[in-house]
């Protein structure tokens, strides 16, 4: 199944004891980039948390949020800083002695100083925080997973309808071809009989001319590869993973054969396709760029 590399995913979980909430977006990328915000004390889970991802997703830049409120009684701490408070102290000291100041400290103005008492959040129980985030962060991965998908299957109707047209603007070319040849046989014998103004012609001469011209102009290797690719294209489509990587070599490939039949081309009508095969390749390439 095709993925874009474009979802939205999110997931909550409210009891009385706690809130979480996952919630993860995701644009284009070449590989996997996985930019992970949380609280700090969850940062003991990152490894947890990126391999659970990398089951949902294999590329695409992702960001992840993820919210935590505890609300049980227990979930802070108050930590008084003994060091840090006599250190205070002393400098007051130092001051009343040097300036010949009352040294009126008190208990309560002390506290309010910088980092003398402070508040940290508890110790957690790991085992039981995993607990209760795990299942929030699946259900977030699964609802990310499924937005993909969905627009996946748009892309791929896309390209779909984009291939179909390709091979309409191939079949054209192949059309164009015996009749540029022609068109070139017919203006040679003109211009030849003009200069020589001489109605009988050395035939052999000008069918030399022309096959030296047909050859020049000839794109069958290059529109056969096209609809080869074409066809290729199609069954990538339908596979289960790499899809993004293949589709893109693909869509290179193609270029590169719509280039040499727009040099080639040896009229204006097969000129004027091989710019429209050139820009529907591009078109392409464009919508790969969001798969997965």
């Amino acid at each position: 199944m095709i993925s874009s590399m474009t979802g939205f995913g999110r997931a909550e979980s409210i009891t009385r004891e706690r809130k979480i909430a996952v919630e993860l977006k995701s644009v284009n990328h070449r590989y996997l980039d996985l930019g992970i915000k949380m609280p700090r004390k969850l940062n003991l889970f990152e490894g947890d948390i990126r391999s659970l991802a990398k089951q949902y997703m294999s590329r695409g830049k992702v960001d992840l949020y993820i919210t935590y409120e505890d609300y049980t009684a227990g979930s802070a701490a108050l930590k008084y800083n003994s060091e840090l408070a006599g250190h205070y102290m002393e400098y007051l000291r130092m001051i009343s002695e040097e300036f010949g100041l009352e040294n009126d400290i008190r208990t309560s103005t002390l506290s309010r100083y910088p980092e003398v008492f402070t508040m940290e959040d508890a110790s957690l129980d790991e085992e039981q925080t995993w607990h209760v985030l795990e299942p929030v962060l699946k259900e977030a991965f699964q609802k990310f997973s499924e937005a993909r998908n969905r627009e996946g299957e748009h892309l791929k109707q896309d390209l779909l309808e984009k291939l179909d047209n390709l091979e309409k603007l191939v079949g054209q070319v192949e059309e164009r071809y015996p009749a540029v040849v022609e068109a070139y046989r017919e203006k040679i014998t003109q211009k030849v009989r003009e200069l020589l103004e001489d109605p009988k012609i050395d035939e052999s001469r000008i069918a030399a001319e022309v096959v030296l011209f047909a050859d020049k102009i000839c794109n069958d290797e290059e529109t056969v590869r096209l609809q080869s690719h074409i066809k290729s294209m199609r069954r990538i489509l339908n596979e289960e993973e790499g899809i993004g990587r293949k589709l893109d070599f693909m869509a290179q490939e193609m270029n590169r054969e719509a280039n040499t039949i727009l040099s080639k081309a040896g009229d204006l009508i097969t000129a004027d396709v091989g710019i429209e095969l050139k820009t529907e390749i591009e078109k392409i390439r464009e919508q790969i760029q969001n798969i997965e």
